[in-house]
């Protein structure tokens, strides 16, 4: 496994591969890998013939009261994951190697990126948009692999890469949970013993809605409701519950077909998000 450090040193090793005709693939990540991120990397291993990881908290995706400084950094323990799961490059740049002095171009994805977890989360996805062309511009995979946990996120770079028409196909994955059914993310590292036993509400609401829908009921508002009294019930603090479509991100009024049902709460002070397919 190779570590690079450098833009234009993986920009060479990316180019190399693609004049080998081998399949590139890319899963970026933040680090702070776990079993959600290695779903990710078996996927893309199963599917291409390199696969490249890059570990890169990107300051740009950031608010100013947000943890930047405090994220998790186990950048040795992420490292030897990535050799066991037989990746072949590892891409890990600074902040400086990938906004350096004078950086002044952003992307922003209108219509998808204000609402939801935009809507809190001011300039977030503007940060997530920009950085993830920057790593497809730069390591110019085949395939590229995100998980569905994050589906705002993935359904905003499904737009990006078709809007600016990137030669790169986008591979959703579905959420990994542990045991307990909670959303494996890097920031359930923060959570007390009894914050993670408030977090399972997510998870637990996320199933009272889909079991409303199989009961019958059609109305968003009504799952909507039912998912919201759950939560608040475990008494975590609600931000958002929604139903959406799962292609665009807006809300029906009935619910007819498949959608996503999203939910976002703060239990003390870490932020979580979760989704669930309901009627497909």
């Amino acid at each position: 496994m190779e570590v690079i450090r450098a833009v234009g040193e993986m920009m060479q090793a990316a180019g190399r591969v693609r004049a080998q005709g081998q399949i590139l693939g890319l899963v970026p990540t933040m680090g702070a890998l776990h079993e959600g991120h290695l779903a990710l990397i078996r996927s893309a291993r199963r599917e291409c013939g390199v696969v490249a990881v890059s570990i890169f908290v990107n300051p740009a995706q950031f608010g100013p009261t947000e943890d930047y400084a405090a994220y998790p950094r186990p950048l040795e323990r992420d490292l030897s994951l990535c050799e066991e799961q037989g990746v072949d490059f590892v891409f890990h740049p600074q902040a400086g190697d990938m906004f350096p002095g004078g950086y002044s171009t952003y992307v922003e994805v209108e219509g998808l990126s204000e609402i939801l977890c935009g809507a809190s989360r001011p300039g977030h996805f503007r940060g997530v948009a920009t950085v993830v062309l920057k790593l497809l511009s730069i390591v110019r995979p085949h395939r590229a692999y995100f998980g569905e946990k994050d589906y705002q996120q993935l359904v905003i770079i499904r737009r990006l890469v078709k809007d600016l028409n990137a030669p790169v196909e986008v591979v959703g994955v579905p959420t990994v949970r542990d045991s307990d059914g909670l959303a494996l993310s890097s920031r359930n590292e923060y959570l007390s013993a009894e914050e993670r036993q408030k977090a399972l509400s997510l998870n637990r609401a996320l199933l009272a809605g889909k079991a409303a829908f199989e009961k019958g009921e059609r109305s968003a508002d009504a799952i909507e409701k039912v998912m919201k009294k759950g939560l608040e019930k475990a008494g975590v603090v609600v931000e958002y519950v929604q139903v959406v479509e799962p292609e665009n991100l807006q809300r029906p009024a009935k619910v007819s077909g498949p959608v996503r049902a999203l939910v976002a709460a703060r239990v003390g002070k870490t932020r979580l998000i979760d989704n669930m397919l309901i009627g497909g």
